[in-house]
């Protein structure tokens, strides 16, 4: 890896991970024919010809689904190769009507590259082996058929760009970390819509385990996992088996196994194939693609500002700290809410603040995106700058807030004169009501003089019951000190 650290161990066992991520392409059509990608049509509804592998069909190179591929090449720093050759990888299944995949294997699009991200506040990174292009197969169902099994192959050969990692993280929370990164950049880059529930982005995740010092230990490959949670339940349950196997003195072979959360464990599904059990040989049907140079530059010049350039740039202008900069480019919508914010005036900070504090826990707690927000950015702007300017108090502000969320049309100044959050500004009646409480809470102000904090934050609250909330708490200290001595 890229810096010096480390590796946390489980039970004296140093834990090795690579993981193999499916990001199925945002293409309208399949990668080698024009049938729908669109979720949720009735099985076997979006499966043509091609995808069937009839007699007499031939496959189709997707320009967009090379494109893409080029755009996440690009985006990780990798090398896009002008020539790369397709193959074909035999095995059988029934949801694979071809008896084969068309995927990539000795010469992929896209070779090498980085994904960093932070864990823990610290800057990690990641090296990538490969990104190829490959179709995907259908889909096996296994209930409501009476004990038998169907096939829905209306997913097969649709795009999949597979990123293959190198085993560079050594924590399940270090996996995680990637996959979010990942996730968010290629939903950042608009080459995925990122839906784990759908199948859109799923995670093989290769673990094994070794005492510090030795080589690799023998791996095992945790197939299709497809939620962030999944994928750390799954990776610490293989790591506490495996330690399990070798501290007993029972040998386990490199093997293919699933996940299952109602159990929290790992299980075998088969012996873990190599490279050469699947014949690999390149596409009689496909000719090698070519992607020259001038190709290569058009999709440079049409690439977003990256999350990692983002971050970069809203410390250096916008003086945030690292942390606060992640957070805000962790995607597209969020980053564009943040800067929309800041376009109508808020300070950067604040600004972070709010939508890292208020705003992403109402987003949590009703399972919405950014995107779906109904507070605009200009309003949440106007409610940040009613605490600059001491007209609210940050209590008072957060009540505006709710009314402004649950009211896409209310008006910030509306709400303070309606539920008369305005605070008292008016230094004269301020002082007859901290002259009033110093009078009537005599013990506080001995205990206070006498060095106890909690008496001085006592009288603060009785300043700001006496006000009814609405005077200004820094102005009440400042006015307490100074009269306190």
């Amino acid at each position: 890896m890229s810096q010096t650290r480390t590796a946390p161990l489980v039970r004296g066992f140093e834990v090795v991970i690579g993981l193999e991520t499916h990001a199925q392409l945002s293409t309208a059509s399949k990668i080698f024919s024009g049938a729908s990608t669109a979720f949720g049509g009735a099985p076997n509804t979006q499966a043509c010809a091609i995808d069937l592998a009839l007699p007499g069909t031939l496959p189709v190179m997707n320009r967009g689904a090379v494109e893409r591929a080029i755009r996440f090449g690009l985006a990780v720093g990798a090398e896009v190769a002008t020539h790369s050759i397709f193959a074909r990888k035999n095995y059988f299944y029934p949801d694979l009507p071809k008896g084969y995949q068309i995927s990539q294997y000795e010469r992929p699009v896209v070779q090498g590259g980085t994904v960093a991200f932070l864990l823990e506040e610290q800057r990690r990174t990641v090296r990538l082996t490969r990104a190829h292009l490959e179709e995907d197969a259908g889909k096996s169902l296994h209930e409501d058929f009476g004990g038998a099994s169907g096939i829905d192959l209306n997913r097969a050969g649709t795009p999949l760009l597979e990123i293959v990692s190198e085993p560079d993280m050594r924590s399940s929370a270090e996996a995680v970390e990637y996959a979010k990164a990942l996730h968010a950049l290629v939903v950042w880059l608009g080459i995925c819509d990122g839906n784990m529930q759908e199948g859109s982005f799923r995670c093989d995740a290769n673990v094994s385990v070794r005492r510090p010092g030795e080589g690799l230990g023998t791996r095992r490959e945790i197939k299709n996992l497809n939620s962030f949670r999944f994928l750390q339940q799954a990776i610490d349950a293989e790591v506490q088996w495996q330690i399990d196997q070798i501290e007993d003195g029972r040998p386990f072979v490199q093997a293919t196994v699933l996940f299952d959360p109602d159990t929290g464990q790992t299980r075998a599904m088969r012996t873990k194939e190599d490279a050469h059990d699947y014949r690999y040989f390149p596409d009689p049907d496909l000719p090698p693609l070519v992607i020259e140079p001038e190709w290569i530059e058009r999709v440079q010049a049409q690439m977003p500002e990256l999350p990692a350039v983002m971050a970069e740039r809203l410390q250096r202008e916008d003086g945030l700290p690292a942390y606060d900069a992640a957070m805000m480019t962790q995607s597209l919508p969020f980053a564009r809410y943040y800067e929309a914010v800041r376009a109508a005036g808020s300070p950067a900070k604040l600004a972070a603040n709010w939508l890292m504090g208020e705003v992403s826990k109402r987003l949590n707690a009703e399972g919405r995106d950014i995107d779906a927000v109904p507070l605009v950015p200009a309003r949440l702007a106007a409610l940040i700058a009613r605490v600059v300017d001491g007209t609210i108090s940050n209590a008072g502000a957060r009540q505006v807030f709710e009314a402004l969320w649950s009211d896409a049309g209310a008006e910030v100044d509306a709400v303070i004169a309606a539920k008369g959050l305005q605070q008292m500004n008016d230094a004269g009646a301020l002082e007859a009501i901290v002259d009033a409480v110093i009078a009537a809470n005599e013990k506080s102000v001995q205990e206070f003089r006498a060095g106890k904090d909690k008496a001085f934050n006592a009288l603060v609250g009785q300043v700001m019951k006496a006000s009814k909330g609405k005077a200004n708490p820094a102005q009440a200290s400042d006015l307490l000190r100074r009269k306190l001595g």
